[in-house]
């Protein structure tokens, strides 16, 4: 997911994309503790994306 792409979406298409990232985020966790999780650099990735979609949000608020 690249910045660009989130640019251009409103905020309300940012907030329901920001649940689905966070949503994803805590089932890798609890995949981590339970020994499932195979590539520990997706969390990473999850942590990554929730940021970039928070900044969009915050520059289409402001």
């Amino acid at each position: 997911m690249k910045y660009i792409d989130l640019a251009d979406k409103n905020v309300a298409e940012l907030k329901v994309m920001l649940k689905e990232k966070k949503t994803e985020l805590f089932t890798l966790k609890i995949k981590q503790k339970m020994m499932q999780l195979n590539n520990t650099s997706e969390l990473r990735v999850a942590k990554k994306n929730i940021a970039k979609i928070n900044t969009a949000i915050n520059a289409v608020a402001n």
